[in-house]
């Protein structure tokens, strides 16, 4: 027999991580990759690491997936607690945990060209939990292509949220693609599009949205050629709302993190922060939040780091980079490296306890007061900059370069 778990129980939802290259924490510093949450030098406490371990298939990042998968989920030295499946606007898809809960798969074929997610929770016999996260996209139908969207469509998001298209196929003819997509604003406001390769198209204003500005997104990309033989099977208009501004500026020098809100900039809290190491800096420049997990794993592994940490449970985690820069809660480090001390592999930690249900920690309470689309500026006298490229960064871009980016100009 097999036991139904269709519908996704919101206590565990937040109970995700992070595999292979979008796992761990990414930043600066030699290779331009680094790993784990913030160290805690010899005063850390090892956490307590769950024995189940969880493989997904397909792997993280795949494209092109047939519809009949093969999707599966699996855990050795543990039992599924819950597995979910959805598109990129939240529909779950149906699926069954195994009687013996070692397996998940779904229930039948996948739609084309979609977007999903994995979340996926398993527990060893002493009760520790394990958690992964991972994402796919399946086939789009022959000879033709898909966009992918950032950020959802009806969602309410921060003032750096760009809107970005990731299409199923590499595209030849840009400036067809290009003028087939066409982003309004509310209060109107000039937005160009800017090409990182041939599969991604992202638009921007000039400067941060406004706070309540209302955007509009016309994909007319339905019969459009990007590619000879490939032609766009979408034709659809997607919204999303600018909610509260808010920008928040990390100093590593100092050590702080200072939220600011409002159109005029105002100071609302200043936190105390541990980033990178001089061995493996975090990233300067401007970042965007682009998701949020209540709870993720990170291993060094997926970040090109050996064996140096796998943390199963790091807290109130928000993704920087797609590399695997993160702004997360740490409960196992030294507490008096909070403010005072760089000792991570790339990521900016602060205080935190463990499982990440606190929200009065300096963790919890900024990621209960963040929305993906938030500003996180960082400075620091030495480090690497952000490649634009790596998560929805083209703020990074100047604007007369971000211009020139565009197939039409």
């Amino acid at each position: 027999m097999r036991r139904r778990v269709g519908v996704w129980a919101r206590r565990v939802v937040a109970a995700v991580c992070c595999l292979v290259v979008l796992s761990g924490c990414g930043g600066g510093g030699s290779g331009g990759v680094a790993g784990d949450a913030v160290g805690g030098g010899s005063h850390a406490v090892p956490p307590v690491v769950s024995r189940a371990v969880l493989a997904v298939v397909p792997v993280d990042g795949a494209q092109d997936v047939a519809p009949e998968g093969p999707v599966r989920v699996s855990v050795v030295q543990g039992r599924l607690v819950s597995v979910r499946l959805a598109d990129a606007k939240g529909v779950e898809l149906p699926g069954a945990i195994s009687a013996d809960g070692a397996s998940w798969a779904p229930d039948g074929p996948l739609p084309l060209g979609t977007a999903f997610t994995v979340d996926s929770v398993a527990e060893d016999d002493q009760g520790q939990r394990a958690a992964q996260h991972s994402a796919f996209s399946t086939v789009a139908r022959a000879h033709t292509f898909v966009a992918f969207f950032t950020p959802e469509d009806g969602s309410t998001v921060g003032v750096g949220m760009p809107v970005s298209l990731r299409f199923s196929r590499p595209i030849v003819d840009r400036a067809a693609v290009e003028r087939a997509v066409q982003v309004g604003a509310d209060p109107p406001v000039p937005v160009a599009a800017h090409w990182f390769g041939n599969q991604r198209l992202d638009f921007r204003p000039q400067q941060y949205w406004a706070a309540g500005t209302r955007v509009t997104v016309a994909l007319r990309l339905k019969d459009v050629q990007g590619a000879p033989g490939e032609f766009g099977s979408q034709s659809r208009d997607l919204h999303f709302t600018v909610g509260r501004a808010q920008v928040s500026t990390v100093d590593l020098d100092a050590h702080t993190l200072t939220v600011r809100a409002g159109q005029g900039g105002k100071v609302v809290r200043v936190l105390k922060v541990s980033g990178g190491s001089p061995d493996h800096s975090t990233y300067r420049g401007v970042m965007v939040v682009s998701e949020k997990y209540k709870l993720t794993r990170m291993n060094s592994q997926t970040v090109g780091m050996g064996d140096e940490y796998d943390i199963q449970d790091v807290p109130h985690a928000m993704r920087l980079t797609a590399s695997g820069t993160f702004l997360h809660g740490n409960y196992w480090a030294d507490p008096g490296v909070f403010g005072t001390a760089n000792t991570s592999h790339g990521c900016i930690g602060l205080a935190d306890t463990k499982g990440g249900t606190g929200k009065d920690t300096p963790a919890g309470w900024l990621f209960e007061h963040t929305v993906p689309g938030d500003v996180i500026e960082v400075r620091a006298s030495t480090g690497d900059f952000v490649p634009p490229s790596n998560g929805l960064n083209g703020w990074n871009v100047p604007w007369d370069q971000w211009l020139a980016g565009s197939a039409l100009r």
